[in-house]
């Protein structure tokens, strides 16, 4: 799987081959074969371990504390931690050359939903607002996540992470901190 993951993010999904995979596992072939009927197999498996991740890192950062501020600060750390893994799993996830093909883009809309609805769930309640909403503002603050750690990290740029993070993270608790209950306690909130 390792060897697999490091071509797929080396050269992406078409441009790999099973052989290529086998060379660097040093496995033959046939070896490669009895694991994964095909190379599409060999994807979604990799690309299964890697969106079940994310989720967890957003989950995790959010029950850190109960300070909203803090709880956004994570959240976002939880992108720039998952962009800068070693093992580029990102690249797979977000950068895919293969993210037309069905099963892919159903695993990544999953994860996202996924990361989406934990936001969701505290930006709920804390501001009442009925939950198609509250999952839109989730669903913006992992999307503003997700694209700017990736563009930080493609950038290589002299903002070193933890005030990328922070930057990021200010920008999205004084969003989020615009969203209070309105007067009446329904959390409806004028327009909507």
């Amino acid at each position: 799987m390792e060897a697999a993951q490091s071509v797929f993010v080396e050269s992406g999904y078409h441009a790999t081959a099973m052989d290529e995979i086998a060379d660097r596992a040093q496995v033959s072939k046939p070896v490669l074969y009895q694991h994964f009927p095909g190379k599409l197999d060999l994807y979604l498996a990799l690309l299964d371990l890697h969106t079940a991740k994310l989720p967890v890192l957003v989950t995790t950062a959010l029950e850190s504390t109960t300070d909203n501020a803090q709880r956004v600060a994570a959240t976002v750390d939880a992108f720039f931690e998952f962009v800068e893994r070693k093992d580029a799993a990102f690249r797979m996830v977000f950068e895919s050359d293969l993210i037309n093909e069905p099963a892919v883009a159903e695993r990544v809309e999953r994860m996202m939903g996924l990361c989406a609805d934990s936001v969701s769930v505290v930006v709920k309640e804390d501001t009442g607002l009925p939950q198609e909403q509250a999952h839109l503002i989730g669903m913006a603050m992992v999307g503003m996540c997700q694209v700017v750690a990736r563009y930080w990290l493609s950038k290589g740029t002299s903002i070193p992470r933890e005030e990328a993070s922070r930057l990021v993270a200010t920008l999205g608790w004084r969003g989020l901190g615009g969203l209070p209950l309105h007067e009446d306690g329904t959390g409806e909130h004028p327009g909507a």
